[in-house]
């Protein structure tokens, strides 16, 4: 696998320095120590040419102003490099000239004083920004230098030239030794400096990666303190509490809504008996199931944090039904096998027992048999559909004509639920033929009424029925004035064993939109108004929208109560 960029041993040495870094603020360091330097010896000097019995001259003020010019040019002008290199030109315009002016100073004896001590400058800072080899070196042309101003001065005066050499010797020694240990001190420095780089750009890439799954997660997760106050929420968390972006990302309080009160005493209840907590609770109406943990204190300066889980329990059985439904399907060919056969032996004695019928009430029980006999078959044919999934293409139908169909169903409905009150009826698609099955698309509408009729309320426009062409293409459309659907409820719709209600199979939307999908037609939801500017209110619309066919033109709208 290849080593990610940000893990290499010659980025950090490759990469420019930035004004944070530790190596940057020593090179700042030094470079304003040389400065400063370059300011003492300028004054001292320049006082000390007024002392009668010195004879300073004066290039040497002129030497230590040069010098000074130096240092401010390298240190407003110039930025620090990457440490650790062998040679770099600004070791050059750095080290060599503190080199050279403490150098001439030190052989001029400028003023009787001894300058010894300010190589101790140039060595330090080729150990600490400089290669191991650059700092020997630094510190054996220092000890070379301290060793010719010995040999100098042992050639103009006379005296005990040993304790001079001796004294150079052991300043040149103390210099290196001091250039190895800076060295391996800036060496580890470094080592730790680089390590925190990249465990910080690792902890960040971690951040982000948990960041995103967090929010990506369809279980809302709460990150709250002590004192209940939420750090951290993901928008699946915001959806299931009816929180917008705005408000998570000003910040609240789990206290700050009454409606929360459970969710305030598991938190309570994770902190108070220092353990995981788990229960069902509602919340905005729904049903939900939370689990809290709390993450654990490294120190007696931080406290712990309690996360806390939100699964919406629709989300789960939605979930089951759907394994539910897989295993239907792994069962439908023995389903099909086992309930066929019977169904057929028995409408074929049926069949058979009619042929001998005479008396009128017996030709009623059979023909009872045969009918509910076809009615289970059917129903049977259409369960191992749905457990197969097919989605394969049947034969094409017959041409359907729409508003008739529509009419006969909804009159035959209206007198079994004797809901005809509040069914209101319009047709605007005389003469539109559709290719669908004529049981098929009455088992569609009879579902879709006996949704509305569920959730309708009691006027008598509660539930309105109306087709229309649009662009050549001929839609049904059957609405009811029921609450608006949860978000969870409509991301759901249309699958499998997903209900609002525990009694509902929840086959019956799925049931339909396979049903369309095998004609040509597709069946969507929408939140719309119906009714009169007056009266206009806000309800559930499904529309089942048809197939290309020849379709005249669409007359208008008439909406008609069909008597219970």
């Amino acid at each position: 696998m290849r080593q990610p960029p940000f893990v290499t041993s010659s980025t950090f040495e490759a990469a420019e320095l930035t004004r944070d870094s530790s190596f940057a603020r020593l090179w700042l360091g030094f470079m304003t120590a040389r400065v400063a330097i370059a300011l003492v010896l300028l004054a001292l000097l320049s006082l000390l040419t007024l002392a009668p019995t010195l004879n300073i001259s004066r290039w040497l003020i002129g030497l230590c102003a040069t010098y000074l010019a130096a240092t401010l040019a390298v240190r407003l002008f110039t930025r620090p490099a990457p440490p650790g290199q062998t040679f770099d030109p600004q070791w050059v315009s750095t080290i060599g000239v503190d080199l050279v002016a403490f150098s001439t100073l030190q052989f001029l004896q400028a003023g009787g004083i001894n300058y010894s001590p300010l190589f101790a400058l140039p060595v330090l800072m080729g150990s600490v920004l400089g290669s191991p080899l650059l700092a020997l070196g630094t510190a054996a042309g220092v000890t070379l230098l301290l060793l010719t101003d010995a040999w100098l001065h042992s050639l103009s005066a006379s005296g005990d030239t040993a304790a001079r050499f001796l004294q150079a010797g052991l300043t040149g020694t103390g210099y290196f030794a001091l250039a190895v240990l800076v060295n391996q001190l800036a060496a580890r420095l470094a080592r730790e400096e680089e390590a925190a780089r990249v465990g910080q750009l690792a902890a960040r890439m971690q951040a982000q990666v948990n960041e995103l799954v967090i929010e990506t997660l369809a279980d809302g997760i709460l990150v709250v303190d002590p004192q209940l106050r939420i750090h951290a929420a993901n928008p699946a968390a915001g959806a299931l509490l009816g929180l917008d972006q705005g408000a998570m990302r000003s910040g609240f309080g789990l206290a700050m809504q009454p409606a929360w009160e459970p969710l305030v005493a598991l938190a309570q209840t994770t902190f108070a008996e220092r353990n995981a907590q788990l229960g069902e609770v509602e919340l905005e109406a729904r049903r939900m199931r939370v689990r809290t943990r709390l993450t654990a204190s490294h120190d007696y300066h931080t406290d712990s944090l309690c996360v806390i889980f939100l699964e919406d329990l629709r989300e789960i059985e939605a979930r089951l039904r759907t394994e539910k439904l897989a295993a239907m399907g792994r069962m439908s060919a023995a389903v099909a096998h086992e309930i066929r056969n019977p169904l057929a032996a028995i409408a074929q004695a049926n069949a058979l027992m009619e042929e001998d019928l005479r008396e009128p009430a017996l030709k009623q029980l059979s023909a009872l048999v045969r009918k509910n006999a076809q009615r289970l078959a059917q129903i049977v044919e259409e369960i191992l559909d749905v457990s197969r999934v097919q989605h394969r293409s049947p034969s094409t139908p017959a041409a359907l004509e729409l508003d008739p169909s529509l009419a006969a169903t909804c009159s035959d409905w209206a007198m079994q639920t004797r809901s005809g009150s509040r069914l209101q009826l319009a047709l605007a698609a005389p003469g539109a033929f559709v290719p669908f099955e004529a049981d098929h698309l009455r088992r569609i509408l009879v579902n879709l009424l006996d949704n509305a009729l569920r959730y309708a309320g009691q006027k008598p426009d509660s539930i309105r029925v109306w087709t229309q062409i649009a662009a050549g293409q001929a839609s049904m459309h059957v609405w009811s004035d029921g609450a608006p659907l949860t978000p969870t409820v409509q991301r759901h719709l249309f699958e499998p064993f997903f209900s609002s209600e525990s009694r509902s199979s929840g086959l019956g939307l799925y049931i339909c939109r396979e049903l369309c999908e095998r004609h040509g037609a597709t069946l969507g939801h929408q939140r719309s108004t119906a009714g009169s500017a007056s009266n206009a209110r806000e309800g559930n619309e499904f529309i089942v929208r048809f197939g290309p066919g020849a379709t005249p033109l669409a007359g208008a709208a008439s909406f008609d109560t069909i008597a219970a």
